[in-house]
């Protein structure tokens, strides 16, 4: 069950900062703790807070304890990789090439076309049974390798006041 999943990082100079040369690259390797089962099997922008799936973890890797006082979070926050995604986007787009938006850059949007294709999505923990665990509103389709789960505290969300373009708000108006 376990699929190996790559992703590349510039290397960094003896002075601890990134080197400047693309051929200076490390490889590392992250191995799927589980997989998405269920939910959504197409790609499309919204309403993913009517999506219930379950995130079955792989036994191979993970102990039966491993979920062990789990239930006790409302919400969970999984890393996981855009497997579908084909093309990377380095620079500036339109985001959901939609014109009324201004240019942002890729490290300014959230789209799936990340060089590295790695998603983090908020969703809620609906229920707990061993190693799989059943959510509402994982961004994620059917199948997507799941390379970490971590329960949502409160105290990680931003302190003090959110800033953020009004593009925003129209993109996520009919997201969740």
């Amino acid at each position: 069950m376990s699929t190996e999943t790559s992703s590349n990082v510039s290397t960094q100079s003896a002075q601890g900062a990134p080197s400047a040369s693309s051929a200076q690259v490390a490889q590392i390797t992250l191995v799927p703790i589980g997989y998405v089962r269920g939910g959504r099997r197409e790609i499309r922008d919204d309403r993913w807070d009517q999506e219930t799936a379950r995130i079955v973890l792989d036994a191979d890797l993970l102990e039966p304890s491993a979920t062990q006082g789990l239930v006790a979070f409302s919400h969970l926050e999984v890393i996981f990789h855009f497997h579908r995604s084909t093309r990377a986007r380095s620079g500036a787009a339109h985001p959901r090439s939609n014109p009324h938006w201004p240019r942002v850059g890729i490290l300014a949007d959230r789209t799936q076309h990340r060089v590295n294709h790695l998603g983090v999505s908020r969703c809620e923990l609906v229920a707990v049974n061993g190693l799989e665990l059943t959510v509402r509103g994982l961004d994620a389709v059917d199948d997507t390798p799941v390379l970490d789960v971590k329960p949502y505290f409160e105290e990680y969300g931003p302190r003090g006041p959110v800033r953020e373009p009004a593009w925003t708000r129209q993109l996520m108006s009919s997201y969740s």
